[in-house]
């Protein structure tokens, strides 16, 4: 796993409560920061990676929009998959993003994101960060969000996470021959 993958899990693994107004460009970084603080809270934490793994899946669903992640991962089978099928997946897949990238939180131990800009973009805000890692070299990281205050897709180094994550569902799918509860009940171990 590349650090794009470990901070695909850290930005994966976090949203205030949905509000029913337009979001503005203050609590798109208020948003943010939050996640943020958070996520480096567990970190240094001193728990072991197991441990983290609840407390990644709580911030993940706190600030991610699950559904909206899921469903683009799942891409086009969706439409072909039940209502239940649907939940199921969403459940799934969102444990196994937070055991994915939860293990490799300790390469983000010492190191920190800095909120460094907020911009509108269509309808959602890009929220600009760069990451300092220990020993490694400062690097961009956007997290984008909605209206309803909470992130649906990042960057890293211009690397998308939905784009990665619906080429890694899809590969799963095709390797069981298209069969999604198969693709589900492996998700649920997978990690």
């Amino acid at each position: 796993m590349t650090r794009r993958h470990f901070l695909y899990g850290a930005a994966a693994c976090a949203a205030l409560p949905a509000t029913a107004h337009a979001l503005t460009e203050s609590q798109a970084r208020g948003m943010v920061n939050g996640l943020v603080g958070e996520i480096n809270r567990v970190i240094a934490s001193g728990k072991s990676e197991r441990a983290m793994y609840g407390d990644f899946e709580r911030i993940f669903k706190k600030y991610a929009d699950t559904r909206t992640i899921a469903a683009y991962a799942m891409g086009v089978d969706a439409r072909r998959a039940s209502n239940a099928q649907r939940a199921a997946f969403t459940e799934a897949f969102t444990g196994y993003i937070s055991r994915k990238y939860g293990a490799r939180f300790r390469e983000f131990r010492g190191g920190q994101l800095e909120v460094t800009g907020v911009k509108r973009v269509k309808n959602y805000y890009q929220v600009g960060t760069t990451a300092y890692l220990p020993g490694e070299s400062p690097f961009a990281v956007d997290f984008h969000v909605s209206d309803n205050n909470r992130f649906f897709n990042l960057y890293i180094e211009g690397v998308n996470m939905l784009l990665t994550e619906r080429s890694e569902i899809g590969a799963m799918l095709d390797r069981r021959r298209g069969d999604i509860d198969a693709m589900i009940a492996d998700l649920r171990k997978a990690g």
